[in-house]
């Protein structure tokens, strides 16, 4: 690859992944509707790891108090909120877990195609509509929210549907805040993404004798940064804005798609 796809493609990891319109579409788009050679697994591995990063480095001092309060629970026997949360995270990366690492040849072989994609992002982006206009006013995720909205986060296997996009759409539906389950989306991020760089690094063998380290270096830095920056507008700026603008960037990209293949 050219430093232009590095750059535009890592730019666009970062940006979409915690978007809810798909970052695995749009990774996947730019290969099949340009000249532009497929950037390979390894490099989505990287852009992924630069995301990863990006969600731990902003919800750090969250994630340090649910680290301390889990990991002292055997001792201290404090049941706190941050134990509560690192339970039902558990509990909602499940479903994904076993379906992802069931379904991953079919998803790769027989999904990553526009059709699917332009499908997935016209039926969701309705979905999300709905659900936006149905939130609720709760603050805190349910055990039996957190597991259904990990059963949703399944959906997000196929290309175009968003795993932020789905959770955040199933966790409204719940009654959830928008600020709320987008919180819950995006820590629920963190061992996903985990689980899937773990299955997708067990494929690098093959992979990483056609690949430049300097890509992968470059891809996770420029995702990174770029996630970073996305998460901290988007939590700023959900409750005033809505998940409209989104609803209405994927019916657009949906509808040109369809031309496309038409």
């Amino acid at each position: 690859m050219d430093w232009i796809q590095i750059i535009f493609l890592a730019l666009v990891q970062g940006i979409t992944e915690f978007l809810p319109i798909s970052s695995s579409a749009h990774l996947v788009l730019p290969a099949q509707l340009s000249d532009w050679p497929d950037q390979g697994l390894a490099f989505d591995v990287g852009v992924h790891f630069g995301t990863l990063i990006a969600v731990l480095t902003y919800f750090r001092r969250d994630l340090t108090d649910m680290a301390t309060d889990f990991f002292s629970w055997p001792i201290r026997r404090a049941y706190t909120e941050h134990v509560d949360l690192v339970l039902k995270l558990g509990l909602a990366s499940l479903p994904v877990a076993i379906a992802g690492f069931l379904a991953k040849d079919f998803v790769e072989d027989n999904l990553r195609t526009v059709p699917v994609i332009a499908a997935t992002t016209i039926l969701f982006a309705l979905v999300l509509l709905v659900a936006d206009q149905s939130r609720g006013r709760q603050e805190t995720v349910g055990w039996t929210a957190a597991f259904f909205i990990g059963l949703a986060q399944v959906l997000a296997l196929v290309p175009g549907t968003s795993r932020s996009g789905i959770t955040i759409t199933a966790a409204l539906m719940l009654g959830l805040t928008r600020t709320a389950a987008s919180k819950f989306s995006f820590l629920l991020a963190i061992p996903t993404i985990a689980g899937a760089q773990l299955l997708l690094t067990l494929d690098l063998t093959s992979a990483l004798g056609d690949q430049v380290w300097r890509d992968l270096v470059a891809g996770a830095m420029i995702s990174g940064l770029a996630a970073f920056v996305c998460i901290h507008f988007f939590i700023q700026l959900v409750e005033r804005t809505g998940m409209l603008p989104y609803v209405i960037y994927r019916l657009a990209l949906g509808v040109v798609l369809v031309f496309l293949i038409l």
